[in-house]
């Protein structure tokens, strides 16, 4: 058996990639959903592959795992947009910053690009500041929903027999007639011949416990605001110049019509800390100003929240074999999600055949395509129609601001959700204006009828995240 720990991005491809040569797959998840930790709370941009340190591992894996997009897209049914990016010149000085960009480009074999003069640049994105004087345009960027890329997969190695187990955080590792024995905290016991290590945040504690070191791990918080449908600020994936650190506060479209304003970039002393800071959401506001100045703070803010990303002292992805048959996957900073699918084949094709010696075969009853939960609001009048005809819950909408239907919820939890943001991240459902205060207590209420839980044992996400605390008395 092959033990992938870490339900992220990350993980869930290099488990389903694996998947296609081994059934016998299994991918433990932390948290209570796939694709809950890292990979939910990032800006969903599949980068260009250009700026990257060129001779890095991020160089080498960024731009193929764009080019895998599109056949994951069209493998897991996921949405890939690709709306391209503009790197903005705001003043003289920064017109040099292209020109590193350019060179940078070249030397990483990325040929997808085109330096935009101001005329040119205005025509493609008409609201941006009347500063810009040029940008280091990139067709092949583009946009997905990360959370989604993770679940699919997920759905991919249950189809294909592998098994996804979620509420599982590895505590203790033994070795034992030449096995792993992997100990979970709920007190459940697994044996694996091979462990994959690609736990996100806590990747260099994971390793910890098979005896290897890995780069330590400092979390990175990134603050962000969610703007709402009502304005089209921009066409594309806006960035500010880069810094060493971060590629800067962005505006950013999302697939389903939103946009988001950040992130920030600093250092935090806890992996749980995901508060949003006055400073911080002020320096995004300050910063994404000076690119887009018509964005609007006061009216059309729908929410706001902060993701962490896994940095190493180096800032360079490390994948590398450790004690005996265990690969660790960690420091997956940006552009990790981009990166994904080509880490998942780094780590099949060349760590595990190559440096481990262990021969793979590609199974001859693997199935490639997997549906999703329809989202009917993207369909066409006759499809929806034909579907509520055969179903009349395809026409009861339960979350009105996405207009996510009785069906969709049901058919999520059918597929394993059961807390509230499971639901929330396979159907867009409370991702809306009103964020949840309208649908909540009806998704809690089908996910009771469902599955036969009490509506006190479903969560919101984590364990003592209770939406009702107890039954009272009707009256």
């Amino acid at each position: 058996m092959v033990a992938v720990i870490g339900g992220g991005i990350v993980g869930s491809l290099i488990a389903r990639e694996i998947n296609k040569y081994v059934e016998d797959v299994y991918l433990f998840e932390a948290k209570n959903g796939i694709g809950t930790g890292v990979t939910k709370a990032n800006s969903g941009i599949l980068h260009g592959g250009y700026d990257d340190p060129p001779g890095s591992l991020r160089a080498q894996l960024c731009y193929k795992g764009n080019r895998l997009y599109d056949e994951i897209s069209r493998e897991l049914s996921i949405e890939v947009k690709r709306i391209g990016s503009h790197v903005v010149a705001l003043d003289e000085s920064e017109l040099a910053v292209i020109d590193e960009l350019e060179e940078k480009a070249t030397r990483n074999n990325v040929k997808e690009y085109r330096i935009l003069n101001r005329d040119e640049l205005f025509e493609m994105e008409p609201n941006l500041s009347e500063n810009a004087l040029s940008s280091f345009y990139c067709p092949i960027a583009g946009i997905t929903e990360p959370w989604e890329v993770a679940i699919q997969a997920a759905r991919s190695i249950e189809l294909n027999g592998g098994r996804v187990f979620k509420g599982k955080r590895l505590v203790e590792v033994a070795k034992k007639d030449g096995k792993f024995e992997l100990s979970f905290e709920d007190g459940s016991t697994y044996t694996a011949d091979l462990v994959i290590n690609a736990a996100g945040l806590y990747a260099d504690e994971v390793a910890k416990l098979f005896g290897d070191d890995v780069p330590k791990i400092f979390p990175i918080k990134g603050e962000y605001f969610l703007l709402g449908k009502d304005v089209r600020y921009v066409n594309s994936v806006i960035f500010p110049m880069p810094s060493e650190l971060t590629k800067g506060c962005l505006v950013i479209p999302t697939v389903d019509g939103g946009f988001l304003a950040g992130p920030t970039a600093h250092g935090v002393q806890s992996k749980q800390d995901f508060s949003t800071t006055r400073d911080g959401l002020a320096e995004v506001k300050e910063k994404t100003l000076k690119l887009i100045p018509s964005l609007d703070f006061s009216r059309n803010v729908v929410k706001t929240f902060a993701g962490l990303r896994p940095e190493s002292g180096g800032k360079d992805f490390y994948i590398d074999v450790g004690t005996d048959n265990v690969i660790h996957v960690s420091g997956i900073r940006s552009p990790g999600l981009t990166a994904a699918p080509a880490i998942a084949k780094y780590v099949t094709e060349y760590l595990i055949e190559e440096k481990l010696h262990i021969n793979l075969e590609k199974r001859q009853n693997y199935i490639e395509h997997v549906e999703k939960v329809s989202h009917f609001v993207e369909t066409d009048f006759d499809y929806w129609s034909k579907a509520i005809e055969e179903d009349p819950e395809a026409g009861q909408i339960i979350c009105f601001c996405n207009k996510v239907t009785k069906q969709e919820i049901k058919e999520a939890i059918r597929n394993g959700a059961r807390t509230i943001d499971e639901v929330k991240f396979a159907t867009r459902a409370s991702f809306g204006e009103c964020q949840g205060s309208s649908c909540t207590s009806k998704i809690l209420k089908i996910i009771c009828d469902e599955t036969g839980l009490r509506p006190q044992d479903v969560l919101l996400n984590e364990k003592g995240s209770w939406i009702i605390d107890s039954e009272v008395r009707s009256i």
